[in-house]
């Protein structure tokens, strides 16, 4: 698979996600995974699938395999506090909210502008 035709795959189930076909949306995200297992957005969009459906073990699965290609993405450490917490996993969901935050604040530091909250 192509990273253009992945791309689609995943806008696709994006779409269908966002159209309330959940089914169709997760089928196509394991499509996109089994194919292009590399594939972080991939996981990640699967991961906030399964979180927003309550399957808690399914969507820790997906996050994991994101948080092991991209480690230092703000956004999977925050998806993996919000279902280790959901879990009932404190101490575990405290430890990828403060690594969120680390990562916030790091990109506040690189990119002060962008956090201005306006156009210089």
């Amino acid at each position: 698979m192509t990273d253009a035709e992945l791309q689609t795959l995943i806008e696709d189930a994006t779409f269908d996600y966002t159209m309330g076909d959940t089914d169709a949306a997760i089928a196509k995200l394991n499509r996109a995974v089994e194919t292009t297992p590399q594939s972080f957005e991939g996981w990640h969009a699967l991961a906030e699938i399964h979180f927003s459906l309550r399957q808690f073990n399914e969507a820790l699965h997906a996050a994991e395999k994101a948080h092991a290609l991209r480690g230092d993405d703000l956004f999977i450490n925050t998806t993996l506090s919000r279902i280790w917490m959901e879990k009932g996993d404190k101490a575990t969901a405290e430890k990828y909210g403060a690594q969120a935050k680390i990562l916030s604040w790091k990109d506040q530091l690189k990119n002060p502008d962008a956090h201005q909250g306006g156009v210089q």
